[in-house]
Formats: C-alpha cells, sequence, structure tokens
C-alpha cells in the first residue's frame, strides 16, 4: 500500500474523512497524519461545535482503525520545509513518514518547489478520489456501500452519499460525477 498524509482540511468534513478512510480500510494506500494535525482537527471539530466527547470519539475511531497512521519524530524537520509557514508541519510529517501523496484543499500552501525535493505529489482531495477510483472502481463502489451501510440517518444511499461529496462543502464534484458516470453505476448505488 502506498503512503498518503491526509491533511487536516480534508479530515474535517466528516463524510469526505468518511470516504477516504473507507477507501483505505479496503486496501488502496495507507493513510498517515501526525500529531499536529490532529491537534487542528481537534480545534477546528471544538468550533464547528463538537462536543468535548464527540471529538474523542472521531480521533479514537480513527487511531483505533488505523493505529500506524500517526507518524512521529517529524518536529526536527518543520524548521527546513519551504512551503507555507502554516503547513510546514504537514509537510514536515508527510516527509518523516515517507508519503507519495499529500492530501489537501490547500494546494497553494504547498507550492512543486516545496515538495518536489521530497517526490510527494500534492493532490486536492477531489483528484485522489478520482484516481483511487480509476484504479480500483469496484473497490471504490464497494467502499462507498460499506460507508452509508454504517450510518443510522442520511446519507442512507450511496447516491445521497455523492450529493453529500459533490457539494461545495466537499469539494469533490468531479469524483462524484464520474461515480455517477460509471457504466455499473446503477447496479451499486443504492
Amino acid at each position: 500500500m502506498f503512503p498518503v498524509f491526509i491533511d487536516t482540511c480534508v479530515l474535517l468534513k466528516p463524510y469526505l474523512c468518511d470516504t477516504a478512510l473507507s477507501i483505505a480500510e479496503c486496501g488502496l494506500y495507507r493513510p498517515l497524519w501526525s500529531a499536529g494535525v490532529l491537534t487542528e482537527l481537534d480545534r477546528n471539530l471544538r468550533k464547528r461545535g463538537a462536543t468535548e466527547a464527540q471529538v474523542a470519539h472521531r480521533l479514537d475511531q480513527m487511531n483505533r482503525h488505523f493505529p500506524d497512521a500517526e507518524i512521529t519524530g517529524y518536529q526536527h524537520l518543520v524548521d527546513s520545509m519551504e512551503n507555507h509557514p502554516k503547513d510546514r508541519h504537514v509537510l514536515a510529517a508527510a516527509v518523516r513518514g515517507g508519503a507519495e501523496v499529500l492530501v489537501t484543499e490547500n494546494l497553494k500552501d504547498f507550492p512543486e518547489s516545496a515538495v518536489t525535493p521530497y517526490a510527494i505529489t500534492v493532490l486536492h482531495q477531489d483528484d485522489f478520489l478520482l484516481d483511487q477510483l480509476d484504479l480500483s472502481p469496484r473497490v471504490v463502489q464497494a467502499a462507498l456501500r460499506r460507508q452509508v451501510s454504517r450510518y443510522r440517518r442520511e446519507p442512507r444511499t450511496v447516491e445521497d452519499l455523492l450529493v453529500i461529496l459533490g457539494n461545495e462543502g466537499h469539494g469533490c464534484p468531479r469524483s462524484a460525477a464520474a461515480c455517477r458516470e460509471d457504466r455499473d453505476f446503477g447496479t451499486w448505488r443504492s
């Protein structure tokens, strides 16, 4: 499995986070994050109204399902990173973790000149999901079906999930459309 570092902005969006991690559960890639990313996630979830118990549950679930995801020992690299200062800890952890891909919404914070020396490709979450769909459409389909089967409330179908992922708040309109365009979509969307 190839290692993929996931930035806070991707993990913050509940359905996008669940989609990305549901695909990872299928073994298409190994998700990575850091204590710094989890601290940002905690802070931003609380700003959005999540309780301490809700945040603790979410972080616990992430760490329980992916016990080898958290990268440590990257702090000494932070100052040598040449990307946007607020995201240097992200790139440092991605480098330390041997990430091949860094998934983020903040592409401008990771210019090519800053990531090329480390052979890391920076992808927007929509492009990342498109890549996963292209690489293994049946695995992504299975992940999406499994994801919606876990929900007690909406979204209860893959189509409903795709509507959420495709909206501006989750930022994955092209991957949601590509799932709908899949020739077998009608057989796996519910």
